[in-house]
């Protein structure tokens, strides 16, 4: 199963997320869906409701994507590492504004872009076929 990087990446990086998602579920019990500020996971990622089942969904995808195989890997890797690219840059210019419904700080930042990184770097350039 390991032997493809984009099912390692995809399943490892699905299951962090999917922990982060559920974990912060705990700190948030107490503050509303949407709200801001939200409750703090790990003591650093600032986290609501939502931000919460966007981590669970994200990481739902990627473990399911791992283990159907490594072409599933590939586009999920290729797919989410784009939507967390994107995440990235809407957390640059959200925080502090009313506008930041997922309740994102800098550290949520730097793990999007970080995520982003690692699987566009998975989904484009692993596994790579060679023209003949």
């Amino acid at each position: 199963m390991t032997a493809s990087p984009n099912r390692l990446t995809a399943i490892v990086v699905g299951a962090l997320y999917l922990l982060l998602g559920i974990g912060g579920f705990a700190v948030t019990t107490a503050i509303g869906f949407v709200e801001v500020p939200g409750g703090l996971l790990l003591g650093v990622f600032e986290v609501n409701g939502l931000h919460n089942l966007v981590h669970v969904a994200i990481g739902a995808a990627l473990l399911v994507a791992g283990l159907a195989g490594a072409r599933a890997a590939k586009a999920a890797d290729s797919a989410v590492g784009t939507i967390c690219l994107i995440l990235g840059l809407f957390g640059l210019f959200v925080v502090g504004t009313p506008l930041n419904i997922l309740a994102i700080n800098g550290a949520d930042n730097v793990l999007h872009f970080g995520t982003s990184v690692l699987l566009l770097g998975a989904g484009l350039g692993a596994e790579r076929t060679k023209p003949a």
